[in-house]
């Protein structure tokens, strides 16, 4: 364990998570992944574990603990073996929660975060819409003021929790001819009168429940909005660096998953009377996926540590997704490899985290969108600054 990022407690914290995943998650996996549901009561226990809050503040019933039990939480979701179910987790407690935290009123996170740090409610995040995907400016969703209350209308897509979940937050213009300076955040319930769900059927993540959502006259009162008015894109773009973080975090953590399974599988098959950890071609191809995953989880981790210090690594962050869920598909794609016909065996857990591993470079802002970013922050020397409430 790496004992410049990680501490006594860290690794208390990651056994007992470990365990709890083992116990609590692992036996349901298989029935989630082909429900395309994950049934309601896990997420009461991962809350009654405090997992949930482990960098929300202790007034609403969190740990307020450092970003790197984040990382740790992160890390071992991914080695359940199920991108779909560890979506659903991180998209509730870093998505929706991360929003509602930095935005939201006092009245509302006494409502919402509480209940969402002890697993008695469930967050969504919508800001992906069927027309725009990363170009967030370009959103339709509009709200409109009414008296004390706004009327939303429009859609949304690709939302993780989008269906089961009992909260969304939901970016809107409130100002459309300001593009992306008329854009604002607002919190609502799931049984507001309007809102539909459309279930979406996925390559991978199977087991997490992905919605197109609809939003026909939608009515919400004022003090729902979150934050200033027209100030909604900032904060988005703010919570993006750690979004990034998160999936690229998820990356290194899935490939060392399939790097761990492919040596004990290596050590243990046979051909031509030695096991296949013993051919040249075979070692040297572990030895180079091995590699690029140490690269990357020493660079996410040095990120981690800054944004944990409280410095704004959009760049670095953007780059960590970037690297690390390329590296993750194609470590995963040689991992596949090792196993010959049975990886391609669905019994066999290389055929669905090849599949899981897919979305890394499309979900939270594509790879092509990601080298523009940092294209912009290089070649134009364009800089990024954080929101302010």
């Amino acid at each position: 364990m790496n004992t410049m990022y990680f501490t006594e407690e860290h690794n208390l914290f990651r056994q007992s998570l470990k365990d709890f995943l083992q116990k609590e998650v692992v036996p349901h996996i298989e029935k989630w992944e082909k429900d395309g549901t994950v049934e309601r009561f896990i997420w009461k226990k991962f809350g009654d574990m405090g997992f949930f809050g482990v960098n929300y503040p202790e007034a609403y019933g969190g740990l307020d603990l450092d970003l790197f039990y984040t990382i740790i939480f992160l890390e071992e979701l991914q080695k359940v073996n199920s991108g779909g179910f560890a979506a659903n987790m991180w998209a509730h407690a870093y998505l929706a929660m991360t929003h509602v935290n930095a935005e939201g009123s006092d009245a509302i996170k006494e409502k919402y975060l509480t209940a969402s740090i002890s697993g008695d409610m469930i967050g969504c995040l919508c800001v992906t819409e069927p027309f725009g995907g990363s170009d967030v400016a370009g959103m339709r969703t509009t709200a409109e003021k009414k008296g004390d209350t706004y009327v939303l209308n429009g859609s949304k897509t690709f939302i993780t929790n989008g269906v089961y979940s009992d909260y969304l937050v939901v970016a809107a213009k409130t100002n459309p001819e300001l593009g992306n300076k008329g854009i604002s955040m607002f919190i609502m319930d799931r049984d507001t009168p309007g809102i539909s769900a459309t279930k979406l059927d996925k390559l991978g993540w199977r087991a997490s429940d992905t919605a197109e959502i609809a939003f026909d006259n939608v009515t919400i009162p004022a003090e729902n909005l979150m934050g200033e008015e027209n100030k909604g894109f900032p904060y988005i773009m703010q919570h993006f660096a750690f979004e990034r973080l998160i999936m690229g975090v998820n990356s290194h953590a899935r490939a060392e998953f399939a790097l761990n399974y492919a040596k004990k599988y290596m050590s243990e098959r046979y051909a031509f009377g030695k096991s296949i950890n013993k051919f040249q071609a075979l070692r040297h191809a572990f030895s180079d996926a091995y590699a690029s995953m140490i690269v990357c989880k020493e660079f996410n981790y040095s990120i981690a540590y800054r944004m944990n210090k409280g410095e704004y690594v959009v760049k670095e962050a953007t780059i960590s997704k970037l690297q690390s869920t390329k590296m993750a598909d194609e470590v995963i794609y040689q991992c596949l490899q090792f196993l010959g016909g049975y990886g391609y065996m669905e019994e066999y857990p290389m055929a669905r985290l090849l599949r899981d591993s897919r979305l890394g470079p499309i979900g939270g802002g594509t790879s092509e969108i990601l080298r523009e970013i940092i294209a912009k922050m290089t070649l134009d020397g364009k800089d990024y600054k954080p929101a302010t409430k």
